[in-house]
């Protein structure tokens, strides 16, 4: 984007996990199933005084698989904090979260640009929903506290991106593998995914990092994540080269004007006053329970791509696409390995899968998909000499484009296929017929 500054670029990513219960209550989880406002609430989730919350443990376990997923480090004891301010949406006047000592921390994603470092990884708890509206010709803002103390994981990069491509590349991965390992659906029309990018800039060349950073908040799209860091590093670049300091601010994205717009000044972390949550006791976690969730681990999906390329020869392109979904990749290998069975290479079934040679879905048996390419491909195989017949035969026939080919115009092939395919009652490859044509018309 410029050649005079250094983009510093973080990001801070919220999602929510899909227990049954919320995080500390025993309340439905299913803030976007709800009939109707407040429906799954109760004194802890509203904050009501003497209510005590208990935390889940199904959340805390999910939390530590996705902190192992992405090769972070494991705090064995951990706490819960309180993060004060107050917001409408926080019933209690304060978020149960986590300050100092978080579940997770120095992980890793890797992407085209670099590795990404995981800084941290920390649980709390999710806030309700402002909904501004007007009724009978007055502007009110109500609250539905459903979506209040719903599991919300927070995903803290180091400042490790060095651009809104590999923002955006990264928070696809991110959210690849929370969906791999079935602990959150990521609804990012919903709400179920958020985020939120921290950007600076520096002169190219000076070590110390930038004395200010503007953080764009509550981004649900991964082109506008894209489009408003792109934005800030424009908007950041002008104001250094007019010798201004860009303020320390929150900022929202618009994405009609695809531009960011200024929310409020920056908090720091001593203007949340945090202290140790004195009604939940600190969390303790084994060896042995820290190993067993790892040993639950599914593959994840760069892991997945990796294996494919040595065990199946598999390109990598078709690697990558075919391994977006974890449901879809069991099956597409489960297809492999039958294809393999009949002597049939992983990369061809792949190759026809993804063009939709083959009409299949993941609800087909792997045994109907090998059916479906063996005769396509028993039909298309037809002997060279047949083809070869028919060829000089249409060739023959049109001595008008054989003409205006030997004279330059080569699209006129296009033709003599279309000609050569039409004599045949079977489905043919059109490369064969091509390949044929070609040799032919040279001779």
């Amino acid at each position: 984007m410029t050649k005079q500054y250094q983009p510093i670029i973080g990001l801070e990513v919220h999602a929510e996990l899909k227990t049954k219960s919320k995080m500390f209550c025993s309340c439905k989880n299913d803030p976007f199933g709800a009939d109707k406002p407040n429906t799954y609430t109760c004194p802890v989730c509203l904050g009501m005084p003497g209510a005590l919350p208990v935390a889940n443990k199904t959340a805390i376990e999910w939390t530590v698989k996705l902190g192992l997923a992405v090769g972070c480090e494991i705090n064995r004891f951990s706490k819960f904090d309180r993060k004060n301010y107050f917001y409408p949406d926080l019933a209690k006047g304060y978020q149960i979260s986590q300050y100092d000592i978080p579940f997770c921390h120095d992980g890793v994603v890797k992407t085209d640009w670099g590795p990404i470092g995981i800084h941290r990884i920390h649980l709390e708890e999710d806030t309700g929903k402002l909904i501004h509206d007007e009724i009978d010709g007055e502007k009110v803002s109500l609250i539905d506290f459903n979506r209040c103390g719903v599991p919300l994981v927070e995903i803290v990069t180091e400042p490790d991106i060095k651009n809104g491509e590999q923002a955006k590349q990264y928070s696809h991965k991110l959210r690849q593998i929370l969906r791999y390992l079935n602990i959150s659906d990521c609804k990012m029309a919903e709400g179920g995914m958020r985020l939120e990018a921290n950007i600076s800039l520096k002169p190219v060349g000076q070590t110390e990092l930038p004395d200010y950073k503007v953080e764009v908040k509550n981004i649900n799209s991964f082109r506008f994540l894209q489009e408003s860091i792109n934005y800030e590093i424009e908007r950041q670049t002008k104001l250094l080269n007019q010798g201004k300091k860009p303020i320390q601010e929150t900022r929202g994205y618009d994405s009609e004007r695809r531009a960011t717009f200024s929310q409020r000044i920056k908090e720091e972390a001593a203007d949340y006053r945090y202290f140790p949550d004195p009604d939940l006791p600190p969390i303790e976690l084994s060896l042995e329970k820290i190993n067993e969730i790892k040993r639950s681990l599914p593959e994840i999906p760069d892991q997945k791509i990796s294996r494919w390329i040595n065990e199946f020869n598999l390109e990598e392109r078709y690697a990558i696409q075919l391994a977006k979904n974890r449901r879809i990749a069991d099956w597409v290998e489960a297809v492999f390995k039958k294809g393999q069975g009949k002597n049939i290479k992983p990369n061809d079934l792949a190759k026809d899968i993804i063009n939709k040679r083959i009409n299949v879905s993941s609800q087909d048996k792997p045994t109907q998909v090998v059916s479906q390419y063996q005769n396509l491909h028993q039909t298309a195989n037809i002997a060279n000499e047949k083809i070869e017949q028919i060829v000089k035969q249409v060739l023959a026939e049109s001595p008008d484009a054989v003409e205006k080919y030997h004279s330059g115009k080569k699209q006129v092939i296009g033709f003599l296929i279309g000609q050569t395919m039409q004599q045949f009652k079977e489905k043919i490859d059109a490369k064969q017929v091509r390949d044929i044509l070609l040799k032919t018309l040279e001779e």
